[in-house]
This record gives structure tokens, C-alpha cells and sequence, in this order.
């Protein structure tokens, strides 16, 4: 068996424990199409229909914000997976595929405290169907905002004892 397996969305292990927050979906799939298509109807409008001189300078911030803003989305919200974990593997989806990673796998676990969502970086030593790595956004937690979140202590944790490491945190 390779590192990684493909598996179905119903995977068989009822142990595996989310990691990932609830609201992954709606942040990578909702948000996303709502705020560029919003945007850049808004854009397209102040462009082709709009005709009052007045808010003439309004295109220009639509378009300069529509331009910003899509790179933005797709890197903050568009890539977010969502993670299960259990003893032996990590489960990653895309909400189309799930992939098994096997925690031997897993080469570094880092967050970006200063993103609000606190996004979770898994880099792994192999590649794998979603890449070399994956972020997801772990669930929220009250006044967590400038501490590292528990969960990537707990995945650095579960590396080390599924490699037989001595647990960093």
C-alpha cells in the first residue's frame, strides 16, 4: 500500500474525529461564489450600464477590488479541506474525493495565528491526490485568538506516536 489511498466519502472507520471546522463548507464552496460573483457583476454593471458621471470613479474600485479580491478568495477560502483524523491516518476531502494519509506521512504541522480562521498548514513528505500539502481551518474557539490552536498539537502529537517519536509540540 502506497502512502496515500483513495477512498469513498463513506469511509469506513466511524473513529476518525473531525478536525476541521463546520463551517469549511461554506467558507471554500458559498463565500467563494458569492462574493465573486457578486463583485464582478457589480464591476460589470458600474461598466457597461452605469452612466452617471458621478460615481464614474466607483468602476475603477470595483474592478481594483474584484482583482484583488479573487486571488485572495482562492487562496484563503478555495484550497480549505476538510480533515478527520484518527490513530493511523489522516482523512482529507474536498468535498468530492476523500484521500487516506497515514500519519507517517505527515513532515510538518504549522497555523497562521495571524489569519483569523487560523488556518492549518499539513505539509507531507510524499505527494499526495490534493498535493505535497493541505490547509484547513480548524474548529473556532473562544478567545483563542493569539495562542496556538490545540489541534496542532494534537496532530504533531498523533504523528509522533504513529511514528514512534518522542511527541513535540
Amino acid at each position: 500500500m502506497g502512502p496515500v489511498q483513495q477512498a469513498s466519502l463513506t469511509a469506513a472507520d466511524g473513529a476518525a474525529r473531525t478536525l476541521s471546522s463546520a463551517q469549511t463548507f461554506f467558507m471554500k464552496i458559498v463565500f467563494p461564489i458569492i462574493w465573486i460573483s457578486g463583485f464582478t457583476t457589480g464591476t460589470v454593471i458600474l461598466f457597461f450600464f452605469a452612466s452617471d458621471p458621478n460615481i464614474a470613479f466607483l468602476r475603477w474600485i470595483f474592478l481594483f477590488i474584484t482583482a484583488v479580491g479573487v486571488p485572495g478568495i482562492w487562496w484563503s477560502c478555495m484550497r480549505l479541506k476538510r480533515v478527520r483524523m484518527d490513530d493511523r491516518a489522516l482523512y482529507v476531502s474536498n468535498y468530492k474525493t476523500e484521500i487516506i494519509v497515514p500519519l507517517s506521512n505527515v513532515a510538518e504541522v504549522t497555523e497562521n495565528r495571524w489569519i483569523n480562521i487560523h488556518p492549518v498548514t499539513i505539509k507531507f513528505y510524499s505527494e499526495t491526490g490534493f498535493g505535497s500539502q493541505i490547509v484547513f481551518m480548524p474548529k473556532a474557539r473562544p478567545f483563542g485568538l493569539w495562542f496556538s490552536h490545540p489541534v496542532v498539537g494534537e496532530i504533531r502529537s498523533a504523528v509522533a506516536r504513529a511514528t514512534g517519536q518522542n511527541p513535540v509540540i
